[in-house]
């Protein structure tokens, strides 16, 4: 993950904050605020090693109780700006997708790409400075159910940010950073993770840090990450496989949420 260091950053969903504490330490940004899902009571009971009152302690701002989807949570930065907003390893809480599955509203997956989706939508209408590289950093793992949600696809469908491609996540080069599960005190391995990049403008400072996969050609499945297929024959067996169907329903899952998310927008 490339980051300069006079860029003023926002970390959003920093579960224990030790990822922002590492920031803070290792990177030493001009600006850093950081923010978690959790209030202030919640995390201190959740995470017994955290790094609160050690930001605050750094004069590190910190938003407890701040909910990415809810335009009155960025309200709250009252106009501070910044170059980039990071959100590591992103993840329904469980409880949120067991009361969707028991009211058979939306399914899991749906739910974690709307997330991110506002993410990206209110971290560029509330945080990021139009005259800087307005930049969102999502980190996550290209294992299940993460490369299921089609992060660099259809995420940022209706949005002005686009997808600029990718690097690797590297956690050694964050000292003290722990990935927490989003529900209780436990670590979770530490799969290689995917940081995946997206602004409304070109970044070129960033152009040779970014790949974008192979995956992305016209001769491959982007929903699936499979290719490029030999031959016509490989092609059509793949997009009769099961795999692919679930895709394609998880797709339509999505477009529908999107639907009905720009509808209740506009109106």
């Amino acid at each position: 993950m490339y980051l300069d260091p006079n860029w003023r950053i926002l970390t959003v969903g920093d579960g224990d904050l030790s990822f922002s504490h590492a920031l803070h330490t290792g990177i030493k940004p001009k600006t850093l605020v950081a923010s978690t899902y959790d209030d202030a009571i919640t995390l201190t009971q959740k995470y017994a090693d955290n790094a609160l009152a050690t930001l605050a302690a750094s004069n590190v701002t910190v938003l407890n109780g701040f909910d990415v989807t809810n335009p009155k949570a960025w309200q709250r930065l009252n106009g501070e700006l910044f170059d980039v907003v990071i959100f590591q390893f992103p993840l329904v809480p469980a409880f949120v997708g067991e009361t969707a599955f028991r009211e058979n509203t939306t399914s899991i997956n749906t739910l974690n790409r709307a997330l991110l989706h506002q993410f990206i939508k209110y971290a560029s209408n509330f945080a990021l400075d139009n005259n800087g590289p307005m930049l969102c950093y999502i980190t996550s793992k290209d294992v299940k159910p993460y490369r299921e949600w089609n992060i660099e696809g259809t995420l940022n469908h209706g949005l002005a940010s686009a997808y600029l491609g990718q690097m690797p996540f590297d956690i050694s080069s964050f000292p003290g950073y722990k990935i927490r599960n989003v529900d209780r005190d436990k670590h979770v391995k530490d799969t290689s993770g995917i940081s995946y990049v997206f602004s409304p403008k070109k970044v070129p400072e960033l152009k040779s840090k970014l790949t974008i996969p192979t995956y992305l050609n016209s001769d491959s499945c982007a929903l699936c990450r499979v290719g490029p297929f030999h031959c016509e024959e490989d092609k059509q067996k793949h997009l009769l496989a099961k795999k692919h169907r679930q895709m394609l329903a998880f797709e339509a899952d999505w477009q529908a949420w999107l639907a009905q998310f720009n509808h209740q927008e506009q109106s």
